[in-house]
């Protein structure tokens, strides 16, 4: 059975040193630290690799975050991994649970998550649902 857990979040993004190697290819570092609320309570940080290209709207990011809290009512933690590009200013995204990434009461979860960034707010859309452990 597939859930859906909706509500907004708060992101901080530091910008962080990069190898020599993304700097010529003008790849840029930044730490992530996030709050979500609503359904999902929790916390998060990771790592984000971005490019921008010169047509204005259109980039690239990549990034992993490990987010920790409750869905739901479940008490645990997972790991995001990201994904996604904007292609002049056109979305695509694709942020997935890491499989076996979860722990505690998350034990089992899979799912995707969207994100909508509106007037300067963030807010997500979590789809997901559990499977048997063995």
């Amino acid at each position: 059975m597939i859930s859906k857990a909706t509500g907004t979040f708060s992101v901080k993004l530091e910008l962080q040193p990069a190898s020599a190697q993304a700097d010529a290819a003008v790849i840029g570092r930044r730490s992530l630290d996030k709050q979500f609320h609503g359904d999902l309570e929790a916390v998060s940080s990771g790592e984000m690799l971005s490019v921008m290209t010169d047509v204005d709207g259109s980039m690239a990011y990549v990034a992993l975050e490990k987010v920790s809290g409750m869905l739901a009512g479940k008490h645990g933690g997972f790991v995001l991994q990201h994904a996604s590009q904007m292609v002049r200013g056109q979305p695509f995204q694709s942020i997935r649970v890491v499989p076996d990434s979860a722990t505690g009461d998350l034990l089992g979860l899979d799912g995707e998550m969207r994100i909508d960034i509106k007037d300067g707010e963030h807010s997500y859309v979590f789809e997901y649902s559990f499977s048997e452990q063995s």
